[in-house]
């Protein structure tokens, strides 16, 4: 997939760890300006962690990116890890950095899961957020998760038929219950052959047209462990989302500008909860990329994520 409208490759000007609460231990690095303009990149999944590719987003003569792994995701540790990894504690843990890094407002950039996260810190805490750019919106809500489990199938039939078959067929009426106990069998082997099916699905649904790049990055094994492990724990308990879910709550950013991306065709987040955002949220300006799935390295999406970032280099 060619990636040229991307910025250069960069590395980090500066990396640490950052301990955390009950054992959990924070990667973060920083990109580009040390003195521009704040920028907080939030990963999908729940647990997928973040990717040098990731830095390329942003012009780094103008932005002070600011990227982490979230508990158990990426090169935090511990790998995968479930106890006292929830949405609130994620909460804590960029108010945690924030702090750490000395940052008052910033903007948000998330995409998948990302968007979730930025949503919920958004509404936690308004005051530090000078804008969000969003993309292939998820807002955790029963549907989304039945229609990546179920729904699929009616797009991606071949996928599904192979995510679904690493079960026994007498297993396969509770998908998530029953990949959930082999994502926590105590056999590590169990554990990373249902990660790397569970995220191979994913990716396998994740483009608009077949991308080997895309699969073959799901498939490895570090990004499997954290994003299955994770998502399916996620998922069993509703996201760790208040009651009422992230739309009841959109109020709380009021005066807060949004851009919203999103792929025509993204199977893995359906268009329509992208529109319930943007009708919930005034200062939103909602993005179609007509010919796209949810994968932020789209050609499409990518080009929208970028031209967005340049409406809001006037926000900080």
């Amino acid at each position: 997939m060619p990636r040229g409208d991307l910025f250069p490759d960069i590395g980090p000007f500066e990396t640490g760890y950052l301990p955390l609460s009950e054992g959990h231990v924070m990667y973060w690095e920083q990109v580009g300006n040390p003195n521009g303009k704040p920028v907080l990149f939030l990963h999908g999944g729940p647990g997928a962690g973040a990717g040098a590719v990731h830095r390329r987003f942003f012009d780094p003569s103008i932005w002070r990116v600011i990227i982490f792994d979230q508990r158990g995701a990426g090169r935090s540790r511990p790998l995968g890890g479930l106890e006292n990894n929830n949405t609130p504690q994620l909460i804590r843990d960029i108010e945690t950095l924030r702090n750490f890094l000395n940052i008052e407002r910033m903007l948000l950039f998330g995409g998948s899961w990302g968007s979730t996260l930025a949503l919920a810190y958004a509404q936690a805490h308004p005051e530090h957020v000078a804008a969000a750019i969003l993309r292939g919106i998820f807002l955790g809500r029963t549907q989304e998760v039945e229609w990546f489990l179920h729904g699929l199938q009616r797009v991606f039939p071949d996928a599904h038929a192979a995510f679904t078959s690493f079960l026994p067929p007498e297993e396969r009426g509770d998908i998530l219950g029953n990949y959930f106990k082999r994502l926590t069998d105590p056999d590590p082997r169990m554990q990373a052959e249902a990660a790397r099916a569970w995220s191979v699905y994913e990716g396998s649904c994740s483009t608009l047209l077949p991308s080997f790049e895309a699969v073959s990055a799901f498939a490895q094994d570090r990004t499997a462990i954290g994003l299955a492990r994770i998502e399916a724990y996620y998922f069993r308990n509703d996201l760790f989302l208040p009651p009422g879910g992230l739309l009841a709550h959109m109020h709380r950013l009021q005066g807060i500008p949004g851009e919203i991306v999103q792929g025509r065709y993204d199977m893995i987040c359906p268009a329509q909860s992208a529109f319930e955002l943007a009708a919930a949220w005034e200062q939103a300006r909602l993005t179609i990329v007509p010919d796209a799935g949810h994968s932020a390295l789209e050609p499409g999406v990518r080009t929208a994520l970028i031209s967005a970032l340049e409406r809001c280099r006037g926000l900080l």
